[in-house]
Order: C-alpha cells, then structure tokens, then sequence
C-alpha cells in the first residue's frame, strides 16, 4: 500500500484532535456565524486601557486550566499570552468561557483575543484574524518501545490500533489499513499498548508529550508521524491588523530570547512553537 497522508485529510484530523475541545463541530463561527459583530478594539485602545482581555477556557489542560483544580489560572496558552502581554506593555485579562461560546464572545467584544489552541484552518481565517502560530504539532504513531515492525503508515496495513471512534485519528488508522479496537480515550490506548492488546495507537504529538513529561513512561515510544502540522495561534476579531502586527512581532521577541522555548520545555519537555 503506498500511502500517503493527504494535506486535507491530515489537516483535518489535526484540527479536531489537536486543538482538544476545538474539535466542536462549531469550526470558530460562534452562535452566530457570521464573524465579528462589534468592532476589534485597537492597538491604541488596548495600550491606553493597558489591558488586553484574552478569552480562554481554564478547564484544558495542559493549555488553560487551574493548578491543583481550584489555584491559580495557568498553562501552556496562559504563559504565551501573558508573556505577549509584557512585550506589549499591558496587562492581561483572562475571561473565561466554555469552547462552545468562546467565538461567540469574540464577536460580541467581550475579549480582544482567543488563546486556546486554536488551530488555524482556511474556513476560520475567513471569519477571524490569526497571529503566528505559538504551537506547531503533528500527527504520531505511537507503539510498544519494543515494536520494530511499524516504522511508517504504511505499516500499519493488517496491524490493530486503539483508537476513539469519534476522533478523526480513527478515519486516518482505517485509511492507513489498520484494524481498529475502539477505547474511550488516550489512556485507554495505552494501557491496551502495555498489554501487547493493540499494536499501535495514533493521536497528536502534543498528547504524546504532555502524557512523557508527566509519566516517563519508557514503554512506548513514537515510531512514526505525519508530514504535515497542524498550527495554533491567537484569534482575533477581522480587522486587528495592527494589533496582530504587534502580537506577532511580540511573538517573533519570544522566539528569539528563548521564551517559547523555555515555556515549551516546562509543559511538553520539548519545543512545541515552531
């Protein structure tokens, strides 16, 4: 079988998989649908108000959430923003919505910004303005550390993956040939890789590592990934070019002095940013 991943077919499965509850059928258009109902605030606004307020969920970790469930708000997207918030001088404001209605409160102005890994796909550009993105992440193979038979989707033609029935990652494990034993979620999967009940599982890389910086589970390993990334990024109402000029040239400072990086490191024990 000469396989190979499809940038739609890819991209697809990375949207809903990657951006975590951004898997919504809702692909970013609100109760409305129909973009931005109140005009973005400016760059001069925000810096005079010394205020950017950032729409974020607080329950999706390890991006956005409450340490210990009930402490401080903190995670991957808070630190990138709050960071961003620094280069531009303002302080930020976090409102915290469920995904369902986060678009919907950007287009209501009750936010200047979504950061939420929010994955960047043609249909949302046409309604939201984006940043750069922060979060770059590809689809993974993920097998027994002791499994030298699958090394590329190719292989997994006969091969048996765990997989969710309602994540895209099953269509890509059935398009690649594999036989698919459905389970709940990531941790199910694992635990049918540790009993030799599966051969391999597919997920996004960002699973993978978050579940490695927690567990240091050294029995399994990822032994193949996709070509293409899916890629998250800050949303905005249409309309904020200067404000996402100066996000991205924040952003760009955060690159270069190893901010990205360091924060990465502490959530992912690797570079997720580029």
């Amino acid at each position: 079988m000469n396989f190979r991943l499809s940038l739609f077919g890819t991209a697809a499965a990375l949207a809903l998989a990657v951006s975590g509850c951004g898997a919504s059928s809702d692909s970013g258009s609100g109760e409305g649908g129909g973009g931005s109902t109140e005009a973005a605030s400016s760059l001069q606004e925000i810096q005079e108000a010394g205020v950017l307020t950032v729409g974020t969920e607080g329950t999706y970790k390890p991006f956005s959430f409450h340490s210990e469930g009930n402490g401080e708000l903190t995670g991957y997207d808070v630190e990138v923003i709050t960071a961003v918030g620094e280069k531009l001088g303002v302080e930020v404001e976090f409102e915290e919505t469920q995904w369902d209605a986060i678009f919907a409160g950007l287009e209501a102005g009750r936010f200047d910004a979504i950061a939420n890994q929010v994955s960047i796909t043609d249909e949302r550009k046409e309604k939201y303005d984006f940043s750069e993105p922060y979060t770059v992440s590809k689809g993974v193979i993920v097998t027994g550390a002791d499994n030298n038979e699958i090394s590329s989707f190719e292989d997994l033609e006969g091969k048996t993956t765990a997989q969710s029935l309602t994540s895209n990652w099953y269509e890509l494990a059935q398009e690649s040939g594999a036989k698919v034993e459905a389970v709940e979620g990531w941790a199910q999967s694992v635990a049918l890789l540790q009993q030799g009940r599966v051969d391999a599982t597919i997920n996004d890389s960002l699973t993978y590592l978050d579940y490695q910086k927690t567990s240091n589970d050294s029995s399994i390993k990822v032994a193949a990934e996709t070509d293409e990334s899916s890629e998250s990024a800050v949303a905005f109402p249409k309309g904020s070019t200067e404000l996402v000029e100066a996000v991205n040239d924040a952003l760009a400072e955060l690159r270069e002095d190893g901010t990205l990086a360091e924060i990465s490191t502490k959530y992912f024990g690797a570079d997720v940013s580029k």
